[in-house]
């Protein structure tokens, strides 16, 4: 258990850094894909060149935010158990349902394609983000509870601007915002996770 609490802050930045680059790398290598438009699920579609990569790493991610945790309650714990238990359980759900879940419940290449997997997908998915989207706020109220008022703000902001950009993301394949800003779904969902990343990133470094 030590170990893994000493290895959180690494596990942690591996898995929130690697979320966005290696599905801005593997986009290279898939025709067509656009960074922009497309969401990052749509990476390990049945028909995308980059399949097996993807969802390997999609595995791979799942289980650092889970080895990341002890690290976690280590540090925060003693500041208020029921908070960090919220913590916890917000970032596990994330873990599962939207990386793990999404290596064996793949999205199809259209969204009009629904099936049994894309509804899975999309169930874990949504939970997860949806749940994620409160691990900046919990941050910030276990930081300023503990007097860490730097770790507090950072955690305001990116509570703040991750409910932005995911209000966006959400929006994004709406009719009604077809050919506008708006529709560029795959980046608001990429601006959602760093915001969503940067509170997390903070701790994490502060605690090497």
């Amino acid at each position: 258990m030590e170990r893994l609490v000493s290895a959180g802050p690494y596990l942690l930045l591996t898995a929130m850094a690697g979320d966005l680059l290696v599905s801005f790398v593997l986009s290279l290598f898939y025709k067509g894909y656009s960074n922009l438009k497309n969401s990052i699920s749509a990476l390990g579609n049945p028909s995308s060149p980059v399949r097996i990569p993807f969802n390997v790493w999609m595995l791979i991610e799942g289980f650092l935010f889970l080895l990341a945790l002890p690290a976690l309650y280590a540090k925060y714990h003693p500041t208020s158990g029921f908070a960090t238990a919220l913590l916890m359980a917000f970032i596990a759900v994330f873990a599962v349902g939207a990386c793990i879940f999404t290596c064996f419940f793949s999205v199809n290449e259209s969204k009009d394609v629904v099936t049994v997997q894309s509804k899975i997908h999309g169930i874990g998915s949504v939970t997860g983000f949806m749940l994620f989207l409160f691990v900046p706020l919990l941050v910030s109220i276990l930081s300023f509870k503990a007097g860490d008022k730097a770790t507090g703000v950072t955690g305001v902001v990116g509570f703040v601007l991750s409910l932005a950009s995911f209000s966006l993301f959400v929006m994004a394949d709406k009719e009604e915002f077809k050919d506008t800003v708006i529709s560029n779904e795959g980046l608001w969902q990429r601006l959602n996770l760093a915001f969503m990343y940067l509170p997390l990133a903070f701790v994490a470094i502060r605690l090497l």
